[in-house]
């Protein structure tokens, strides 16, 4: 290194930046994160640094610029945005004994600004020693996905709780009770927004000495999206690297479950449309047994879980049980399709109501009347309607869309096997049969408000897309 990366306190010491245009401005909401005494050394300021004067969190000095100017600065800032001022104000923030930033002049720098992940009291900085400037931000960029942005909350919980666990908490226990704090139960209720319950826990463990080391189980219902893995949410990652095990689903793809742990335990219940290997019941049983052995526990879930996912069975399961459950959304078939086909589930003055309807029933309920919720203005959504197809297609029909109405046909969306078809509402069966798509679909019907209506008829004209995967 060419450079050591450290961190000096702030509090009660001036920072002085030397100039009152953009380059200044971009210096100053730095130093503002921090509790410094920002100082502006300029005959005039551009408007966003005369605002901060104006609101008195800077201090504006026009008269001449001498090394007392400098002197006693915790940081200086050369940024006048001309090379021959910034080497003049250099030299003389130097005969000051100043430690020195000029903004593009890595050679009369003592330091750089690194590219910062702010968590306060958590800070990240990241720094290429000036070479590499993109570099840094975009390493920056990948560390902020990381980082829960609740994180720097419970750290400013935590210091304030640490004089407790010290007079409370016997030393051999300590170690314990952080870990326990800060990788399990307070921590992960923190980032669902439980900030009361967070604190509660942490006191009460405080309060006996330590942790129960039981512990409490927890289940998340995370929605694993449409295939791809990059469309999983961070807080299904997060959540995924949490789990001691996990419960997935035969449309869940591979590289999804390469996100969880490496020694979780990963469960196949493997439900297909028409077939009872799996039971919910079972299912529900077997996630509640888990949690109830202190396990914390994910049930991986194609698509959105509250979306003809089955989640309010497991969720009674589990609240019946008195564990806790969360659902992590993840996204739904109808969006992934709309992307892949370029469409958009709404359009403003065409659409403006979006319903979501299955095309799969339990074994003995009676179908629903799908036509019933076609109406100008409206796009209807089936979901898992493959095999319904030509039910489907019949009543449309019957409600006045014409044969010729263009339908898309697509498949594995997001993922690498996507397949998308394009025919019409008389063609489906057929498009079906050659392109050889089976299994969970959905159908997207779009009647906008224009569309005319016969009499005693839903609508007559629209199209309709059918997308496979829930």
């Amino acid at each position: 290194m060419r450079s050591f990366p450290m961190f000096f306190r702030t509090s009660g010491r001036r920072v002085v930046i030397a100039g009152g245009g953009e380059q200044a401005a971009q210096k100053a909401r730095l130093i503002l994160k921090t509790d410094a005494r920002l100082v502006l050394l300029a005959a005039a300021l551009e408007p966003e640094l005369a605002g901060l004067v104006a609101d008195g969190r800077a201090e504006h000095r026009t008269g001449a610029i001498t090394p007392d100017s400098f002197a006693d600065a915790a940081l200086v800032f050369i940024a006048t945005g001309s090379p021959v001022a910034d080497v003049a104000l250099h030299a003389l923030a130097k005969r000051a004994g100043a430690t020195v930033n000029v903004v593009d002049r890595p050679a009369l720098c003592d330091v750089t600004t690194p590219s910062i992940v702010d968590r306060d009291p958590v800070v990240v900085a990241i720094g290429t020693e000036g070479t590499a400037p993109v570099l840094g931000r975009s390493i920056k960029t990948q560390v902020e996905q990381m980082l829960d942005p609740r994180l720097g909350s419970f750290a400013a919980l935590a210091g304030r709780l640490r004089d407790a666990v010290a007079e409370r908490v016997p030393e051999a226990r300590r170690r314990a009770f952080w870990r326990w704090a800060l990788t399990e139960t307070p921590w992960r209720t923190f980032r669902r927004g439980g900030e009361r319950e967070a604190a509660r826990l942490m006191k009460q463990a405080i309060a006996d000495g330590g942790p129960d080391e039981g512990g409490q189980g927890q289940i998340a219902l995370v929605g694993a999206g449409p295939g791809a893995r990059d469309l999983l949410t961070l807080r299904a990652v997060e959540r995924l690297q949490e789990a001691d095990v996990v419960f997935y689903d035969r449309l869940v793809d591979p590289a999804a479950l390469e996100l969880a742990r490496r020694d979780a335990e990963r469960v196949h219940v493997g439900k297909t449309v028409g077939a009872h290997a799996w039971p919910q019941e079972r299912i529900s049983a077997l996630i509640v047994a888990e949690a109830r052995k202190g396990r914390r526990v994910v049930r991986l879930k194609s698509g959105d879980p509250s979306i003809f996912g089955r989640a309010t069975e497991e969720l009674e399961a589990a609240r019946a049980a008195g564990l806790p459950c969360e659902i992590v959304p993840g996204v739904t078939a109808a969006s992934a399709a709309a992307a892949a086909t370029g469409d958009s589930l709404t359009r403003r003055g065409e659409t403006d109501t979006l319903v979501l309807a299955t095309g799969t029933c339990r074994a003995g309920d009676r179908r629903p009347d799908w036509a019933h919720h076609i109406r100008p203005g409206t796009t209807l959504v089936f979901y898992m309607a493959v095999r319904t197809a030509g039910d489907i297609r019949d009543e449309l029909l019957r409600a006045g869309l014409g044969p010729d109405a263009p339908v898309t046909v697509a498949a594995e969306v997001s993922q690498a096997g996507e397949r998308i078809v394009e025919t019409s509402l008389a063609g489906l069966d057929r498009a079906l049969r050659d392109s050889g798509i089976t299994g969970s679909a959905v159908i997207r019907v779009t009647c906008p408000k224009t569309a005319a209506l016969a009499p005693g008829q839903p609508m007559s004209r629209a199209p309709l897309a059918a997308v496979a995967a829930p």
